[in-house]
């Protein structure tokens, strides 16, 4: 295990996608703070890295709530005085709804997780980073395979995750002249919570179920990793991580 000064804020990162990229950020050498909705699961997290709180904390966050996400980063300065890296995780889902019978509530409830919360994790990590010495940093932003083709019923994800991209790109271009980058990782299945069910079939466009490839959370941690050592000149813009025989040319 390296060590280094940089810091690194990860959001939903008690479990999946989350978890794996922290335990692969510590391993590299980060400083890492981790936030989720339960503190159990991030308590789990900083256990199972084996490193104490001069390595990584957790702090229970509601991305949707702008108050909660100041604290995440209140905290995040008290602990280790800068933020190098933000990883914009945190996300949710209302799947199989018809777009008919959804409701407001779930509606809602994806919008402020995968678009609002997004959003204001990277306003407050921008106002750090802008300001920092050494100046800058970087936001990578969870986006989605969803974000250029949708699945069956997705109202909700695939409406945020084009949300994403545009906030990505808004960013990337807003930031420059504070050297700050600005990238989105687009994952298609992982075994995370969110999306282990594809793995027993999922809904396809012509209306059938079947079971898809999946890749492990720790691929995508690699990838994720890969986009934050880059130099501070150099923005991986875009990159899509997938199983190679996940449906996606040719979606339907």
């Amino acid at each position: 295990m390296t060590t280094h000064d940089k810091v690194a804020v990860i959001t939903g990162g008690g479990t999946g996608i989350g978890k794996a990229c922290a335990l692969a950020f510590v391993n590299d050498g980060y400083r890492v703070v981790i936030s989720g909705r339960r503190a159990e699961p991030l308590e789990d997290t900083i256990k199972e890295a084996g490193v104490d709180g001069k390595r990584m904390i957790g702090v229970p966050t509601d991305v949707g709530d702008p108050a909660a996400v100041k604290n995440l980063f209140v905290k995040t300065m008290a602990a280790f005085g800068r933020v190098d890296v933000l990883f914009n995780n945190a996300g949710t889902n209302a799947p199989g709804v018809l777009f008919e019978e959804l409701p407001w509530e779930k509606w809602k409830a994806v919008v402020d997780a995968n678009l609002n919360g997004m959003f204001l994790c990277s306003q407050e990590a921008y106002k750090i980073m802008k300001d920092q010495t050494p100046r800058g940093g970087r936001i990578i932003n969870n986006g989605s395979i969803s974000a250029h083709v949708p699945r069956p019923d997705s109202a909700p994800y695939t409406s945020t995750k084009h949300g994403v991209s545009g906030l990505t790109r808004t960013i990337a271009l807003d930031g420059r002249k504070y050297d700050i980058a600005c990238c989105q990782v687009d994952v298609g299945n992982a075994m995370s919570t969110l999306a282990s069910r594809m793995a027993k079939g999922v809904k396809q466009a012509n209306g059938t179920v079947a079971p898809e490839p999946m890749i492990s959370c720790e691929d995508v941690a690699r990838s994720v990793l890969f986009m934050a050592n880059q130099p501070p000149e150099v923005n991986i813009y875009h990159l899509m991580v997938m199983a190679t025989k996940m449906p996606y040319a040719g979606r339907g």
